[in-house]
């Protein structure tokens, strides 16, 4: 990996964002345009719509703006660890396309961690203008994470968040299968920090839909504790004592076939509930032995190592 030069990298993940590109790197410019060794690297997780075509026009009208663009959707913490691997200056911030966290509030961070000697800080958002239900959906991940399966993720942590990037690049060399970024950086110990910083409402709808965000819930629950593991052990083994008991009572007649039948149900449904625990962390130790990586790159305009390119770095001949 290249050696790391002063500077600000702008970590720019990006699907189907063509509406929001031009306004954001305009932000970005006016933002952070006068910062020495400023590079915005632009990583297009998969676009449908025209994402691709707007960042090579950027490209081409500034030489600070670098980009990858993957073969199809890998997701968000793909696009992360690419960002980390792949970002070329000291410091890293990660900014959303549609500039829910105002790029100005970056300097605000960056100064934090240089002063502080940090290596991640935190822009955590005042007064968030996020639909109820999401705001309410972060909430709760976060209590659960903490208060009871002992996750230590700070509170209101997102994606704004400037990091150091030699800590970014050991957070992207350990390749895990179940990614959770905000847990990975504390789960490493690195030295961290919060500051409030304002919030943006989104233009058009979130595409973090429901069902996205209870897959991502599950990413940490499962990927960064044990406890739903432990507690499924508990439930099987008061199953297995309850089937007993239960067995006990029918042979010697002490309840009817009714009762019997009512608490054989309930000790199925243990049963599954313990099965789709032991199959989630399934899932995640066979995501966590996958060799290969996370995301392979089409078109970009950096040097990269051949395991990341769809072509392995072999230029097409022409003809």
């Amino acid at each position: 990996m290249p050696e790391l030069e002063p500077g600000l990298t702008v970590l720019l993940p990006c699907y189907n964002e063509a509406d929001h590109l031009d306004a954001a790197w305009a932000s970005i410019h006016a933002a952070l345009g006068a910062v020495d060794g400023l590079e915005v690297l632009i990583v297009d997780d998969g676009s449908t719509d025209a994402t691709l075509e707007r960042i090579r026009a950027l490209a081409a009208s500034d030489d600070r703006v670098r980009y990858l663009s993957f073969t199809r959707n890998f997701g968000l913490e793909a696009a992360q660890e690419a960002g980390f691997r792949h970002a070329s200056k000291q410091w890293l911030v990660q900014l959303d396309a549609d500039l829910q966290s105002p790029p100005e509030e970056a300097l605000k961070l960056l100064t934090v961690a240089q002063d502080g000697g940090y290596d991640v800080v935190f822009g955590i958002r005042e007064h968030r203008r996020d639909p109820w239900v999401r705001r309410l959906g972060s909430a709760g991940l976060g209590l659960v994470a903490r208060a009871m399966l002992d996750i230590r993720i700070p509170r209101g942590a997102s994606v704004f968040r400037v990091i150091h990037t030699p800590v970014a690049r050991t957070i992207a060399a350990m390749e895990l299968g179940s990614p959770y970024t905000v847990a990975s950086i504390i789960s490493v110990g690195a030295r961290y920090a919060c500051v409030p910083t304002s919030h943006r409402q989104r233009s058009g709808r979130s595409r973090w839909r429901p069902g996205r965000l209870v897959g991502h819930a599950f990413e940490l629950f499962f990927s960064y504790s044990w406890r739903p593991l432990n507690a499924a052990y508990a439930v099987a083994v008061g199953a297995a004592l309850s089937c007993g008991l239960l067995a006990l009572l029918a042979l010697t007649g002490a309840l009817d076939a009714g009762t019997v039948a009512a608490g054989a149900l309930l000790i199925l449904a243990a049963k599954i509930l313990v099965t789709a625990v032991i199959g989630r962390y399934l899932h995640r130790s066979i995501l966590d032995a996958r060799h290969g990586p996370a995301y392979l790159v089409r078109e970009t305009n950096l040097e990269i190592p051949a395991r990341f390119r769809l072509d392995g770095g072999l230029m097409r001949l022409a003809g």
